[in-house]
């Protein structure tokens, strides 16, 4: 593993005389952060004002689940290639997401953390997505970036998946190697740390170590998804179950479906069980055309949408 050298950007690269960069970008990325905390106010303030400290960054939504303890935020911001060999040199959202994981292991101790959605990490997972004229190589380029700076910055084990992983190893495939899972309290539920104090796989950035504080973080770059959360007002996780493998590619439903089955106590009295379906690709070429049409105002203002 190579050392990390490179400090993030913090602003846009000098414009050389035969580079032919416009201000008008067309190459966007998309990061999907998903930080394990929900119920500290504290927390998620500190997180709210690093992922809101640069107005050419974008925070399309929020999404935070008081029973699963989890957030996720959706940013998105342009990139700039190298004009001589195509790599991703700068993004407003790679300072971004620093501060924000940086907020994040600042406020959160993963040993204090319980919720009804599987995490192995404060700063649990980035994925990263190509918009526009994005390729699918400057999402990898970006999100390797991203890893490094995690990995060594932070000094987390940081493991690459989908196209950023060298053989396109799935993210579902990384965390059922490391218990990912499977519940830890309660039958249902996951506290404290859950990963033991070396990994049992070498990780593509940072140590192999883990803090119980901290834990690991899982990078990748895949085409866009989007997740759903189906409840079910029912008792018996085995039949939810079997509907989440006959809905999930795994289990010979759907291809590039990804489907979890959960179980959680709502108002201290009803049991529900919740599908998570996640990893689910769509077309969003009517979706890109209404963002390029508040394209200007997004990035000036950098507010959800």
């Amino acid at each position: 593993m190579e050392p990390h050298s490179n400090k993030v950007p913090s602003s846009p690269p000098a414009l050389r005389a035969n580079d032919n960069l416009s201000m008008m970008h067309s190459k966007f990325i998309c990061c999907k952060l998903y930080i394990s905390e929900s119920l500290n106010a504290m927390a998620i303030d500190a997180i709210d004002c690093a992922a809101r400290s640069d107005l050419q960054v974008a925070v399309l939504s929020k999404f935070e689940d008081c029973l699963y303890n989890r957030v996720r935020y959706t940013l998105v911001s342009y990139i700039v290639n190298d004009s001589s060999t195509g790599e991703v040199i700068y993004s407003p959202i790679r300072k971004v997401l620093f501060a924000m994981m940086e907020a994040a292991f600042s406020a959160i101790n993963l040993n204090l953390h319980s919720g009804a959605h599987p995490r192995m990490g404060v700063n649990d997972d980035l994925s990263f997505h190509p918009l526009g004229q994005s390729a699918m190589e400057d999402a990898v380029s970006l999100a390797k970036q991203v890893a490094s700076d995690t990995g060594n910055d932070f000094r987390v084990p940081v493991l690459l998946y989908a196209a950023a992983h060298p053989a396109s190893k799935s993210v579902g495939a990384i965390r059922r190697e490391l218990g990912y899972y499977r519940p830890n309290y309660m039958g249902s539920q996951w506290s404290g740390s859950m990963l033991p104090d070396v990994l049992p796989i070498s990780p593509d950035e940072g140590p192999n170590n883990v803090s119980s504080e901290r834990g690991a973080t899982t990078v990748g770059a895949t085409p866009f998804l989007e997740n759903y959360n189906v409840p079910i007002l029912s008792k018996d996780v085995a039949v939810v179950r079997r509907i989440t493998r006959s809905v999930s590619g795994r289990g010979g439903g759907l291809p590039s479906v990804q489907a979890l089955a959960l179980s959680m106590v709502i108002a201290q009295r009803l049991h529900a069980c919740w599908i998570r379906i996640m990893s689910v690709p769509i077309k969003f070429r009517q979706w890109w055309s209404r963002l390029q049409q508040t394209k200007d105002l997004m990035l000036r203002r950098g507010t959800s949408r």
